[in-house]
């Protein structure tokens, strides 16, 4: 395993390299000119040739990029270009928000799409599987942005229970978990009813409850574990997704993480932050994958890795 996993992080330096490369000259060919964006349009050319001079944008963009790599490699994400502090700071201060957010959601979207989907297989086509399906179309069908207005207008703006936005304490959480929860929840929920229904075909099913094994224990001991199996893997893409796509539910709901940071440095232009969050979603999101599998292999020995 130990080789499997060495060999996984070094497939990802080039994914990471060239993830890195790209966001660089997509960056470096954008229109406009971030100088002036932060001095203004009407600054003083002398005054823009300067700042530019200082943070290394007068440069070709290869030393630019090779730069950026190899201060990278060491941990340094250089300045922000908009309010001149390390990138690494502005990481380290905004992460919190978003991690809490992800494992909050991904709590809850295990809670519910595990349980509705055992309920939709076990009375499959029955009132209760297509309520449970019709909760999971809605679920991936609505949009974030949209489930968020909604959810503002009727919880926040109409009955007052919880504020509209912002940080700092547990009412703050609730509307974006909600929301953030709500696909992962939906998918999880159709994942499970899908396994469930296959592995209630088995014959080692059929054989327990020939033997007279209560149903209660038939689904939750024999059927349920091996059903949960292939479900491993949807939860675990269901939290990389959650770590690195909260760009929209942070917006909206003014939640000061990454995803929210990002926005701003696109519209600031700020290349520095633009460069490290996108490697930083990379990153988690290929640790995340690589957990997965190694999970699997825990929990069903058929699987085996190659080295």
């Amino acid at each position: 395993m130990t080789r499997y996993i060495l060999s996984r992080l070094l497939q990802a330096i080039p994914t990471l390299l060239l993830i890195s490369f790209l966001t660089f000259i997509m960056g470096f060919l954008a229109p406009g000119d971030p100088i002036r964006m932060i001095l203004g349009e009407h600054s003083d050319p002398q005054t823009v040739a300067q700042v530019r001079r200082e943070l290394g944008l007068d440069q070709p963009w290869y030393v630019q990029y090779g730069r950026f790599v190899w201060n990278a490699l060491k941990g340094d994400f250089g300045i922000s270009l908009y309010n001149r502090r390390p990138v690494g700071d502005i990481l380290r201060e905004s992460f919190p928000a978003t991690a809490t957010l992800a494992v909050l959601a991904i709590l809850l979207a295990v809670v519910v799409g595990v349980p509705a989907g055992i309920v939709a297989a076990v009375w499959h086509n029955r009132l209760p599987d297509r309520l449970s399906m019709t909760g999971v179309v809605l679920g991936i069908s609505v949009p974030n942005f949209v489930l968020a207005t909604l959810l503002i207008l009727l919880i926040s703006v109409q009955l007052g229970w919880l504020p509209v936005a912002g940080w700092g304490a547990p009412e703050y959480l609730v509307l974006p978990v909600l929301v953030l929860a709500a696909r992962p929840s939906a998918s999880i929920a159709r994942f499970t009813r899908t396994s469930m229904l296959e592995v209630l075909q088995q014959d080692y099913i059929r054989t327990a409850r020939a033997k007279g094994v209560p149903e209660r224990a038939v689904i939750l001991k024999h059927a349920l574990p091996n059903a949960l199996l292939p479900v491993v893997t949807v939860i675990g893409n269901a939290f990389g997704y959650l770590l690195t796509g909260s760009f929209i539910v942070e917006t909206v709901f003014a939640v000061p993480g990454v995803g929210y940071k990002s926005i701003e440095a696109i519209l600031r232009r700020d290349y520095p932050v633009i460069q490290a969050t996108t490697l930083l979603f990379a990153f988690l999101f290929i640790m995340v994958n690589l957990v997965v599998d190694i999970l699997y292999t825990r929990l069903d020995p058929r699987v085996r890795f190659r080295d």
